[in-house]
């Protein structure tokens, strides 16, 4: 068997392992690379790998660095099935179109520029359309349900922990030419332990290979009991202020767990009710979504749901849907929360609040997840002094926070300890989904914890011969 590491090696984005086995090919998550523009629209329209010889995909989670680029896979050829849980579909049902509806408008923003200056006009990579009938080739299965979907290939998913319906993919492995069986396990990625909504990543029996990914090695979250009285200060001095605190938050997962918490600190009594607006409409459907799929919350968050006030709709929760009310919150008087989608400040409605309140040293932008290098997000995190948000120059004069606790990747302590929860030969481990200096970090901490596997960290392009 041989695996190609098409992307998410050296970076975090754009997550796609090809495997070649018995004479199929089984693509492991197919995500769009986020980055520079340029780069980002190169890598994510030209595949190393030509789509229509692909035989399936094997979806991890429903994030778009991981299933962000099934629509444009299908548009340039792919017509077989994408395996992915119910929760998973259903996010994607939202997330896909909605992305989709991002790139034609970037393009079209883009063509604007491009026709002032007379260059030539781009075309959009693939379409909604493409998004929406992408959407007929999931088949869902759930956890612990074996599959066979290959020759000689069998697929169970297991619970990762990180969003709503995200899994390890362990894919029990006949290889006729080299007649040999083993399990290889992709991690996904690996949520924390502890996370307000979900249980932690489930540990696997006789893995042989594991593709793992190494977001925060070298670095530790904050303890997430600190991050309760943290918030609670921070939303105490802003509304002392009577200022805003905005955070660009990812709309699934990110954006529920925000919402738990704000109503757990009221119950607890350590903040009074604030006004709160969830300004994304994909945040809105994505906890609607939630809702349909109590079975994979934790049980004291399903009996939050149905034995007290719903944490999803607390009271001074607003859900913003239309244009219209979105533009309302720039008039808004006294102190209030905004969360708005994108978490890495990309796209979407968060430009623009971010573009209103960016410059107030009275309000604060709060931070609540990762954010790729170059991003928008990244650089408020950095402490760049001015930064561009549509086009126009904006001086940052905003308080910038980061809570990282609210972070869904383990951290480096606690993706060793999932480790552990592995168990078999772990022959062979390959590290993805890591800026390099993180990876290599964990790998040598990997490789002292465990000397007798041997730890690597692939290059975009490489191929492994199992």
């Amino acid at each position: 068997m041989k695996i190609k590491f098409c992307g998410a090696a050296g970076t975090t984005t754009g997550s796609q392992h090809l495997l070649e086995i018995n004479g199929q090919r089984i693509l492991l998550d197919c995500g769009l690379f986020q980055g520079r523009r340029a780069e980002a629209m190169e890598r994510n329209r030209s595949f190393p790998f030509d789509p229509k010889q692909i035989d399936c995909v094997v979806l991890s989670h429903a994030h778009i660095d991981h299933s962000g680029n099934l629509p444009q896979l299908r548009h340039n050829g792919f017509n077989g099935n994408i395996y992915a849980t119910p929760a998973t579909r259903d996010l994607c049902s939202i997330m896909l179109p909605d992305a989709a509806h991002i790139h034609e408008m970037d393009i079209k923003w883009l063509n604007k520029h491009r026709k002032r200056d007379d260059q030539e006009l781009l075309t959009p990579g693939y379409s909604l359309a493409d998004a929406e009938n992408v959407l007929r080739q999931f088949v869902t299965v759930s956890y612990h349900r074996p599959l066979p979907i290959a020759k000689g290939v069998t697929l169970t998913f297991i619970d990762a922990g990180h969003i709503l319906g995200s899994a390890q993919v362990v894919l029990d492995i006949d290889d006729f030419a080299g007649k040999k069986n083993f399990r290889l396990l992709f991690t996904g990625d690996i949520g924390r332990p502890g996370n307000d909504l979900l249980d932690p990543a489930e540990g696997c029996e006789n893995v042989d290979y594991m593709i793992m990914e190494s977001t925060y090695g070298g670095r530790k979250h904050e303890d997430a009991a600190h991050t309760s009285d943290h918030i609670c200060e921070i939303i105490n001095r802003v509304r002392r202020r009577g200022a805003r605190i905005i955070i660009p938050s990812f709309a699934v997962e990110r954006t529920q767990q925000l919402l738990f918490k704000l109503d757990q600190l009221v119950h607890e009594g350590c903040i009074k009710p604030i006004p709160t607006y969830v300004d994304s409409p994909l945040a809105v459907r994505a906890t609607e979504i939630f809702r349909l799929h109590l079975e994979d919350l934790r049980e004291d968050v399903r009996n939050a749901v149905f034995m007290r006030d719903d944490p999803f709709g607390f009271e001074g929760l607003r859900l913003v849907r239309s244009v219209d009310e979105s533009k309302a919150l720039n008039t808004l008087k006294g102190s209030a929360i905004i969360i708005s989608a994108s978490g890495m400040a990309e796209s979407g409605r968060i430009l623009h609040h971010l573009r209103n309140n960016v410059s107030n040293h009275k309000n604060m932008i709060l931070f609540v997840g990762y954010c790729a290098e170059n991003t928008l997000g990244w650089k408020l995190r950095e402490g760049h002094k001015h930064v561009s948000i549509l086009g126009d120059e904006f001086k940052v004069n905003a308080e910038i926070e980061t809570l990282d606790s609210f972070s869904g990747h383990a951290d480096h302590d606690e993706l060793l300890a999932y480790y552990d929860t592995i168990k078999g030969s772990k022959k062979h481990v390959f590290l993805v989904h890591g800026e390099l200096s993180r990876s290599k970090i964990f790998q040598e901490a990997l490789q002292l914890h465990d000397p007798k596997t041997k730890v690597q960290i692939p290059e975009r392009l490489d191929v492994i011969d199992l």
